[in-house]
């Protein structure tokens, strides 16, 4: 009888049951005749951080391909439907307090072209609506409180994310993959052996096993055991663009009504989040250790959070920045160990479903060998910088003056070109979305988000002084009427959810 060809993930959390489910999904005929087999190893002994998160719609389409439906998933994990993220403080000098950026739906293609439209004509000093929420509809939902099941006479998709525990959510994904034929090993490894080639060829546990491995997957966490620590692959540090590298978490009542959005507030030394769960809000505030301590940040926030001092809160610290490779050897690093863009847009599940999927398609297509490493390799490299640079934009753009953090993000000179070839086109009243099909990164955040994020921050001109009284097209073109009634088909969030 031949051996299988192993595939052995080091490393449960999220990241690591989602790397189970999608390879046993994927490769189920080679799971169910042994020619495959996936064993996930994990520490009895370290402790999840279970955080309200939010994610992207892409967990939308990972649960799509497991054919799992919300229902029965969401109750188990204390999830709640995600339409939209707020953002308030970051632009005070502008006049916005407070602007959206709520998930694309296909619906959207009515509306999102005079958006951008009017986010243009805007920056020639014209006098034009340029709300996101008012043209998205999702953004009109959150407003409304609205969940995104439609009646089966509704004929468009609606995009949307989730809020979760993702302590749950890990344990959920450990008992489908073990359904899948996945192998679940409990240990502590502590020594890593290698061929003489340099391929990863076993894992030494604490009590005497040697668990080998043809194919090895890093889910480690920022210790990176495999790709860092073993195999020497060079950490990327992003601390030159993205200041924050700690976070304080603390949860908080949920009140009567159960929001579908993320709140992100800024703070003195970086921002607060706020998810809604079921069963109660997870809180947190990311901030930069170089400008304000633990014990300052903590205070801080409980005061936002209007918390008694005595209020129990966690510290997590937060290595922001990524491996020059993800792929290298016999080796895939994914989630944490791979990589962190701080959590501001949500993007951390995302990467990884997409460079599980990806090298998923370049592995099979490379019919099981490095051929496609360099390919993989180069793809996530761009993928994750496009992201930071979105990210970063949000820092740069802002106008707070209260702090010397907000003052030093926005002086901030370390822009990659693409943001500046962005930046530029914007300020020079140019067409952003032929700029961002010129630069190939409608896969990452597309021309839509980019005028949700600089029209939210009011990153215009002043008006000129002889308005012609037209060419706004939230107003020529009925904008609020036909998204309103578009809203007419939604039910509340809580009926979404508890039906």
């Amino acid at each position: 009888m031949s051996i299988p060809f192993q595939i052995v993930i080091l490393g449960g959390g999220t990241a690591g049951w989602m790397a189970a489910n999608l390879f046993a999904h994927k490769w189920a005929d080679k799971v169910a005749s042994k020619a495959l087999q996936i064993s996930l190893i994990e520490s009895p002994d370290i402790g999840i951080v279970g955080v309200g998160e939010g994610s992207t719609p892409t967990l939308k389409r990972f649960f799509e391909m497991l054919n799992i439906p919300d229902k029965d998933w969401m109750a188990k994990c204390n999830a709640t439907y995600k339409m939209n993220i707020a953002f308030t403080g970051f632009s005070p000098a502008s006049g916005i307090e407070r602007y959206s950026h709520p998930f694309i739906s296909q619906i959207d293609t009515f509306t999102q072209r005079a958006f951008m439209v009017n986010s243009r004509t805007r920056r020639m000093g014209l006098d034009t609506h340029t709300a996101s929420e008012d043209f998205l509809l999702n953004g009109t939902l959150a407003k409304q409180v609205k969940g995104p099941q439609t009646p089966d006479n509704f004929p468009f998709s609606i995009e949307y994310g989730y809020h979760f525990d993702s302590h749950l959510l890990g344990a959920y994904l450990q008992d489908h993959a073990i359904s899948l034929g996945v192998m679940h090993v409990q240990a502590n490894v502590e020594a890593v052996t290698r061929h003489p080639n340099g391929d990863i060829a076993s894992l030494q546990c604490k009590d005497g096993r040697d668990i080998n491995g043809h194919f090895f997957v890093d889910c480690s966490g920022f210790a990176s055991v495999l790709m860092h620590k073993t195999l020497g692959v060079k950490f990327i540090s992003y601390k030159d663009n993205l200041f924050n590298d700690a976070a304080v978490v603390v949860p908080t009542p949920m009140g009567e009504h159960i929001p579908v959005e993320t709140i992100s507030t800024a703070l003195s030394a970086g921002w607060c989040w706020k998810i809604p769960l079921t069963n109660r809000f997870g809180n947190g505030y990311v901030y930069s250790s170089d400008f304000i301590d633990a014990n300052q940040a903590e205070s801080e926030l409980k005061q936002h959070l209007q918390l008694e001092d005595n209020q129990e809160c966690r510290h997590l610290s937060m290595r922001v920045g990524a491996l020059e490779k993800q792929w290298q050897n016999n080796c895939l690093a994914v989630g944490l160990s791979a990589g962190f863009i701080e959590p501001l847009e949500a993007t951390a599940l995302h990467i990884t479903q997409i460079a599980i999927e990806q090298f998923i398609m370049a592995f099979e297509e490379g019919e099981f060998s490095n051929r496609l490493q360099d390919e993989f390799n180069h793809k996530m490299h761009k993928r994750l910088e496009r992201t930071r640079d979105y990210i970063v934009a949000h820092y740069k753009l802002n106008t707070r003056d209260d702090s010397d953090y907000w003052r030093a993000n926005r002086s901030n000179v370390h822009l990659s070109e693409s943001l500046k070839q962005i930046l530029d086109v914007w300020y020079k009243c140019g067409d952003l979305d032929n700029e961002i099909k010129r630069q190939d990164l409608t896969t990452h955040f597309n021309a839509v988000s980019w005028n949700c994020l600089l029209a939210g921050y009011g990153a215009f001109p002043p008006l000129a002084a002889n308005q012609p009284g037209k060419g706004d097209l939230y107003q020529e073109q009925n904008i609020a009427q036909f998204v309103h009634g578009c809203a007419l088909n939604f039910q509340s969030h809580k009926s979404n959810l508890f039906r």
